[in-house]
């Protein structure tokens, strides 16, 4: 459990955090606490226009910064977003929800609670990626699976080749070219569209 906590720890530490909030008594609380975590910590405000390089975790007090805005400067950086609100209001809410925030903190900020925060939202943060890209490595596997079932179903069609043998002809085309399957058929595919467009005929076997 300490060699576990010490790697969280050293996770925060390696953290560059961005604070949006105005400089105020709880702006000053937050900036403080995580210094005193030992991580990167830059202060700003108003919105700047584009977040500071390397940036991976902002603080950001939603109900002083237009949603619309923010999500436009986050947008292909891909931070953990912790809100900072003073009301439960609706329009708080509209900017937690739009932001996707990871994590809240409700103000008058203290120091407690704040490496909470910190932590559970970098935690959900590196899952949803995580989850991410799982998700896309199956849909890529989903999408060379049909590319390989329609090569097949030419050769067949085409070629003359029983299902077995034109999967063992991608296979060993794939494997002597030290490629995936996924592309030997892409390749077939893109000749066979090309011969089409030209009017050519594609049957090697039984041809007259």
């Amino acid at each position: 459990m300490k060699g576990q906590a010490r790697r969280i720890l050293d996770d925060l530490r390696r953290a560059r955090v961005l604070v949006i909030h105005p400089r105020d008594e709880d702006g000053k609380v937050l900036t403080d606490q995580l210094r005193r975590l030992g991580c990167e910590v830059t202060a700003v405000w108003p919105l700047p226009a584009v977040l500071p390089e390397g940036t991976d975790t902002v603080f950001i007090a939603v109900e002083d910064v237009p949603a619309d805005q923010a999500a436009q400067v986050f947008e292909g950086q891909d931070p953990a977003i912790i809100a900072v609100v003073t009301y439960e209001s609706p329009t708080s809410l509209k900017a937690i929800y739009d932001l996707n925030a990871h994590g809240v903190m409700s103000k008058p900020l203290r120091p407690l609670g704040i490496l909470t925060q910190f932590t559970l939202a970098r935690y959900r943060h590196g899952y949803e990626a995580r989850l991410a890209g799982k998700v896309r490595k199956l849909e890529e596997t989903l999408k060379g699976r049909r590319v390989v079932d329609r090569a097949i179903r030419l050769l067949i069609d085409e070629q003359g080749l029983s299902e077995d043998a034109a999967y063992r002809l991608l296979r060993e085309q794939a494997t002597s070219e030290r490629i995936t399957m996924a592309a030997i058929a892409e390749d077939l595919i893109s000749a066979h569209e090309t011969m089409r467009r030209l009017g050519l005929g594609t049957r090697l076997k039984g041809d007259e």
